[in-house]
């Protein structure tokens, strides 16, 4: 009995080998096979383009314009953009920052301290390369959102914001007289 002990180890033995570690392979930039061409790097995509490059960097891609945050958003804006933005800041911001943008999203329900309102008078008055960059480096509390959200989605919830905070604190003189008109019909 104690024989077949002995033998039981000697089984799992037998199947251990190195297969996985002993692979064959290509030392980077080492001369391939007939089966993957000339070399053993793979030729780069059209408009690839390495992390390390360095290339210029528009108010686009940092939200600077001359060293100084942008005023003004760099993209078209229709309603596509808006849809977007409001998508996205419905997933990204809202927990914190709450629907209207007034600063008590779900997680201050919570317990946690708010965040401010976005329409306060400094925040009407920033810059839109300031949303954009907060949203990308993070600011106080709230952390970079830079690997999360996309540069075309963080301008997209810029101009959602700026919807946000034009919905929220619009006065009756900033309408043209139709409107203006139409709305003192509703008023009872």
């Amino acid at each position: 009995m104690r024989a077949w002990f002995g033998l039981i180890p000697l089984a799992f033995l037998a199947g251990c080998r190195n297969d996985m570690y002993d692979q064959p392979r290509y030392e980077p930039l080492e001369p391939g096979s007939h089966l993957i061409g000339p070399s053993s790097a793979r030729p780069l995509l059209p408009g690839t383009v390495a992390r390390s490059e360095n290339r210029v960097l528009g108010a686009f891609d940092t939200g600077l314009s001359n060293g100084k945050l942008t005023e003004e958003l760099p993209l078209k804006i229709d309603r596509a953009v808006l849809e977007r933005g409001a998508e996205r800041y419905g997933i990204f911001c809202t927990p914190c920052h709450g629907a209207t943008g007034d600063g008590r999203g779900m997680i201050v329900q919570r317990g946690f301290s708010p965040p401010p309102s976005l329409h306060t008078k400094e925040l009407r008055e920033a810059p839109a390369g300031h949303f954009f960059d907060v949203i990308t480096n993070g600011h106080g509390a709230m952390y970079s959102y830079a690997a999360r959200v996309p540069t075309r989605d963080r301008w997209a919830i810029t101009a959602y914001i700026r919807a946000l905070q034009l919905s929220q604190n619009a006065h009756v003189k900033d309408l043209d007289p139709e409107d203006q008109a139409r709305l003192a019909e509703i008023k009872p």
